[in-house]
């Protein structure tokens, strides 16, 4: 029996931060709220940080927002759709300055305190080295934090790079095209770029990444884009860690941006959430010793495998 999605939100407002780093420059984001007749002071709120060539409203990034039992807000890197700026492969520490700009804007104009991030792919590498970086300030309030497709071993780019090299050695840069929020984009990729994404120190989760806060892994055994088996090295790291814990689900259909099944991410990870507060998150896999998960509504005919 279907049932319709329960929206949580009950006011939508699309927010244009001024970013201190990009002359004339913005961060376009939207923020939802449950409550919005309450002061925003002292609230929890969730960040939703699409990927690389996205948008965020692509893919599950504006259902989740929509459903999740907390205020949120998703937004544009530099230069990607409504953020202004230059589009970059590599520099993820721009990324890292974005989010700093964007919590910066809603701690202390609007008073949130930061709970939850929800990263795809880049912007899942992006949440984790702010966590990362901010482990003692703004980033000692985040309870959780979910890793779709994220990437651990960086230099598995340069496989990419040697698929592109008869057009490197030929022109010295790649285009890589794509749609973006239903328009055309173009993005020009060069050595340096491969250089400066293969360079991005994702070793820093080993012993920086905070302690305390509840991760939840998702990644596709279809991804053709994140190696599945980067899943599992966040696993062995991120299950190190004692009192936060780490669950890993495997969808075994889902590619690397869960095409056609975003409600498997968002269905997830509201349980996820809803376990969280029970105090019933264990270090694992996604829903062991369930008898009939791998049927359940979540994720029809999908398994949770390690």
């Amino acid at each position: 029996m279907s049932t319709t999605p329960e929206i949580t939100s009950q006011k939508t407002t699309k927010f244009s931060i001024p970013h201190p780093h990009e002359k004339d420059g913005n961060i376009v984001g939207v923020l939802e709220q449950l409550a919005p007749e309450q002061p925003t002071k002292g609230k929890r709120i969730a960040l939703v940080l699409h990927g690389a060539l996205g948008h965020k409203d692509y893919l599950f990034q504006k259902r989740l927002a929509l459903r999740l039992p907390l205020d949120s807000f998703r937004f544009d890197f530099r230069g990607n759709h409504e953020s202004s700026g230059a589009w970059h492969l590599g520099k993820f520490y721009n990324d890292v300055v974005d989010l700093e700009v964007v919590v910066d804007y809603l701690t202390s104009q609007l008073g949130y305190v930061i709970d939850l991030l929800v990263g795809h792919s880049r912007g899942s590498v992006a949440g984790m080295l702010w966590l990362c970086k901010h482990r003692d300030g703004a980033a000692k309030s985040v309870r959780g934090y979910v890793n779709v497709a994220g990437r651990y071993r960086m230099e598995k780019i340069y496989e990419d790079m040697e698929r592109n090299k008869e057009l490197l050695d030929k022109q010295g840069y790649v285009l890589r095209e794509a749609v973006v929020a239903r328009k055309p984009f173009v993005g020009k990729m060069t050595r340096a770029h491969y250089e400066e994404f293969a360079s991005t120190d994702t070793t820093v989760v080993l012993d920086q990444f905070p302690a305390s806060i509840d991760v939840l892994t998702l990644h596709g055994f279809q991804d053709a884009v994140v190696p599945p088996y980067d899943a599992f090295i966040y696993a062995q790291i991120y299950g190190a860690r004692n009192p936060g814990t780490h669950t890993l689900y495997y969808v075994e259909e889902a590619d690397h941006n869960f095409t056609g099944i975003p409600e498997v991410v968002v269905n997830t990870v509201l349980e996820w959430l809803k376990q969280q507060d029970r105090q019933e998150l264990k270090t694992g896999v996604w829903q062991t010793g369930v008898r009939g998960a791998e049927n359940s509504n979540n994720s029809p005919g999908r398994k949770a495998l390690l």
